[in-house]
């Protein structure tokens, strides 16, 4: 047995006074972009609204992986060429997996980039410099949506293909 306790500092935001509870089972979006939505689960939030920025992005906070909010999931992939998951977690079956289950369940085809942790052992240290290690910073995530989906994020682009 072990017990985890998280190192580090939050994201620097004020605590609202009055907190209300989360809606079960249902994400937000937090940014209205183009091209590309970001699927964010858990602490990388914020680096995920930074890389959107740049990117011109869509941003979704899913905050649940079970249940998974399958209805928003198939209406962003409906308006967005393509989709990117982000997590502080593995990547083999991680929630990125979940989405991709998702989209095959409801017979949607999109491209899904999935960024998170590699499957490897990581070392002991400063959680921000271990995740940006691992490409999960703003700029790591900038970086790996332009790596893959850099076509579709040009302005002035050709309409993409549809997929089969």
């Amino acid at each position: 047995m072990a017990v985890r306790y998280p190192r580090g500092a939050g994201a620097g935001v004020p605590v609202q006074p009055g907190l209300a509870a989360l809606p079960f089972g249902k994400a937000e979006v937090r940014r209205a972009g183009q091209g590309v939505a970001i699927l964010v689960f858990g602490t990388l939030l914020y680096p995920a609204l930074q890389a959107a920025e740049a990117l011109n992005a869509t941003v979704v906070n899913m905050r649940w992986v079970k249940p998974l909010d399958v209805a928003l999931l198939l209406q962003v992939a409906a308006g967005h060429e393509a989709l990117v998951s982000v997590e502080e977690g593995v990547i083999m079956g991680g929630a990125g997996s979940a989405v991709g289950e998702a989209l095959h369940a409801a017979g949607v085809l999109k491209p899904l980039l999935q960024l998170g942790l590699r499957d490897e052992f990581i070392e002991q240290g400063d959680p921000a410099h271990l995740l940006a290690l691992q490409g999960l910073d703003a700029s790591g995530i900038e970086a790996a949506v332009l790596g893959r989906f850099a076509a579709l994020l040009e302005p002035g682009r050709p309409a993409p293909k549809a997929m089969a």
